[in-house]
């Protein structure tokens, strides 16, 4: 997901750029103090609001939003298909043989199973759980980044305020006063930036990767099943490329309600 990589620079860039246009010395933004205060307590805050699985999660979630794959569910149809014609012909005993060659692991667990002969009620019981978890787990983590988000406008406020409390300190050399108020509101500044440029959109990528691995899980749920009640192998194909079509239609839709909310609201 180079987007992410490249919508994270374009930000900063954009940010940082025009504040150099408009004649603001980069040494002006660097103030370590504040983002002491910003960054630490930010990240104490949002380890407090959340359990140790979520904001594990979410560490180990974030290589993937920057340097993760996009899903190739053309890629997986094509896999299962040539399952359910190997099946088709061979039976589904022949299957073991590939399930060593899976890189997927959901496939190759299910596939084992249904080689072991799994009851295909129990099996979808199965998958069904483990996929609902894997979505509700994205959303877990999604929200460690969501919160963190939620904080640290505030904090930055905090820092303003304490810098401010240091300027008024001091009222006696006037001639400080200026940097110093400067220096106070660069904690702001980087509060409200960590929030709207990072930690926000991190939480709705984070959010977008559930969903796109509970559909790759879904289509080798429903493909899995059709193999093993032994289904034409172009109706399983069929009715994978029908699922995520389906998929894109609901995302679509979601994405048009939410941009026609405010238009209605306005209205």
């Amino acid at each position: 997901m180079i987007v992410s990589c490249i919508g994270l620079f374009l930000g900063m860039f954009a940010v940082i750029g025009g504040a150099v246009i408009e004649g603001l010395h980069l040494s002006a933004l660097t103030q370590p103090t504040a983002a002491l205060i910003v960054f630490g307590g930010t990240l104490g805050a949002t380890m407090l609001a959340c359990t140790g699985e979520e904001f594990s999660g979410a560490l180990k979630l974030t290589p993937k939003i920057f340097l993760g794959k996009a899903p190739d569910f053309s890629g997986l149809i094509k896999e299962i298909v040539e399952l359910a014609n190997l099946a088709r012909k061979d039976g589904l005993l022949a299957l073991e043989k590939s399930v060593a060659t899976i890189k997927h692991p959901f496939l190759s667990q299910n596939l084992r199973k249904i080689v072991d002969g799994y009851d295909p009620v129990i099996l979808r019981e199965m998958m069904e759980e483990k996929i609902f978890k894997t979505e509700e787990h994205a959303n877990a983590v999604g929200k460690v980044f969501e919160t963190g988000g939620g904080f640290s406008p505030t904090v930055g406020i905090i820092g303003a305020v304490l810098g401010l409390i240091h300027v008024m300190g001091n009222l006696s050399d006037s001639s400080k006063l200026g940097s110093g108020i400067a220096v106070a509101f660069v904690a702001t500044v980087y509060g409200v930036g960590l929030a709207n440029l990072i930690l926000i959109p991190m939480g709705n990528k984070a959010k977008k990767i559930g969903k796109y691995e509970a559909e790759e899980m879904e289509i080798i749920c429903t493909g899995l099943l059709a193999i093993q009640a032994g289904l034409n192998p172009r109706l399983i194909e069929d009715r994978l490329n029908n699922l995520h079509a389906d998929h894109g239609k609901h995302a679509k839709a979601e994405a048009g309600g939410q941009s026609a909310a405010p238009e209605s609201k306005a209205a």
